[in-house]
């Protein structure tokens, strides 16, 4: 699975992102990793991504703000949002079912992302 599989990461902690991006990498997924949400906004590409892989607690903006915002300009992409703190998942469900907590290894990551395209 992961061929041709275009993710959007957005995680405001570096190592986090890093360690993510070449997890999935190394999987054969292709990803564009950010740490700030405005910059991922602002280098979004529409119509390209299967999945964004969002960070809820970020600087700047949050990741349900950001997933909003990537909704209003791509409304096929699925979200997955990452939070390590508990959380009001009313509000996250409103956009996404797809939660993953952190920490998490590369494997279960990958499961997780697996389940949501099935």
């Amino acid at each position: 699975m992961g061929e041709n599989y275009k993710i959007l990461l957005v995680d405001d902690e570096y190592d986090i992102a890093l360690a993510f991006t070449l997890g999935l990498q190394s999987n054969g997924f292709s990803v564009d990793m950010f740490t700030s949400p405005i910059e991922a906004l602002s280098n979004l590409k529409v119509n390209f991504y299967n999945l964004a892989l969002l960070d809820i607690k970020m600087p700047e903006m949050d990741g349900l703000e950001l997933a909003q915002k990537i909704k209003d300009k791509d409304e096929k992409i699925k979200i997955c949002f990452l939070t390590a703190f508990d959380l009001n998942y009313q509000r996250v469900k409103e956009y996404s079912e797809c939660i993953i907590k952190k920490p998490i290894s590369i494997d279960d990551l990958i499961k997780k992302i697996k389940m949501e395209f099935e």
